[in-house]
């Protein structure tokens, strides 16, 4: 589950939650099913504690809504893609909490 500063993302909401938002956005794509993405849960509920206001953090399950996923060639999960002025600047594929704070603070400052 989620923490409270972490945003849920469903196709219809991506367009005004990421790409036009006013600050950096980790997209965290995941599933229920996916070990690695359970793995990885934890850290990104951490980064949208440690970033708030700085950057925001939100989820969105891949069997739910797929028109996103398949839009950004989700082929693995976890994938994690950092948005910023609404294009994609990174890219963190897998449970790699060191590459994917890196890439947070990069993005974030």
């Amino acid at each position: 589950m989620a923490s409270t500063d972490v945003v849920t993302l469903e196709d219809s909401t991506f367009e005004k939650e990421v790409l036009k938002s006013d600050i950096p956005v980790l997209v965290d794509f995941w599933a229920v099913w996916c070990g690695p993405c359970k793995a990885i849960a934890p850290v990104v509920d951490q980064i949208a504690k440690e970033f708030k206001g700085k950057v925001k953090v939100g989820k969105m399950d891949i069997d739910k809504h797929t028109a996103v996923a398949q839009r950004y060639n989700i082929r693995s999960i976890p994938t994690l893609l950092v948005f910023k002025g609404g294009q994609v600047v990174d890219t963190v594929v897998g449970a790699d909490k060191t590459r994917l704070v890196d890439s947070i603070k990069k993005f974030s400052a």
